[in-house]
């Protein structure tokens, strides 16, 4: 590399040595400040969209949870009588030999859903405490009780 000379002294020029000892990139303390800001962020966010997505499932459940007890009213209404246990919720996509009147397709179009862990929903019939039937989820862990995530959620009747 030629280096720039001054004329009179056959020094380099003073533009070219600032050139030559400024460093460029960062320092390590620099990077380290910057990793504990991520972190912190990192922190305070992740929190928050974890509680977001279990928020999403037990919505996602409820509203599975109403639509197959409406599923259900509605086969009520044309058969005088709610599925039994036995029959299950397989009776409102097919059609139960003692069924006087079932729609084309079913009460659900492509089967009935899964709660928002891809649990099948719980169905007995007649349900506890004089209800018609009890429909409801076992939650995260898949077992009846819990708490929190795990807790058991019930269709409102």
């Amino acid at each position: 590399m030629s280096m720039m000379m001054n004329k009179h002294t056959h020094q380099p020029t003073p533009s070219h040595r600032a050139r030559s000892t400024a460093q460029s990139g960062f320092t390590l303390i620099e990077i380290m400040v910057v990793v504990v800001i991520l972190a912190i962020l990192a922190g305070l966010v992740v929190p928050k969209v974890v509680g977001q997505s279990d928020k999403a499932r037990i919505k996602t459940t409820e509203t599975a949870l109403a639509t197959v007890s409406n599923a259900l009213d509605m086969y009520k209404v044309d058969n005088a009588r709610y599925p039994s246990t036995t029959q299950g919720l397989e009776a409102l996509t097919t059609p139960p030999a003692e069924a006087k009147n079932y729609p084309e397709g079913g009460y659900i179009k492509g089967g009935y859903p899964t709660d928002g862990w891809d649990n099948e929903l719980q169905y007995v019939a007649p349900g506890t405490e004089g209800r018609p039937y009890d429909l409801f989820s076992l939650g995260a862990d898949g077992e009846q009780g819990g708490e929190g995530q795990d807790a058991d959620i019930y269709a409102t009747l």
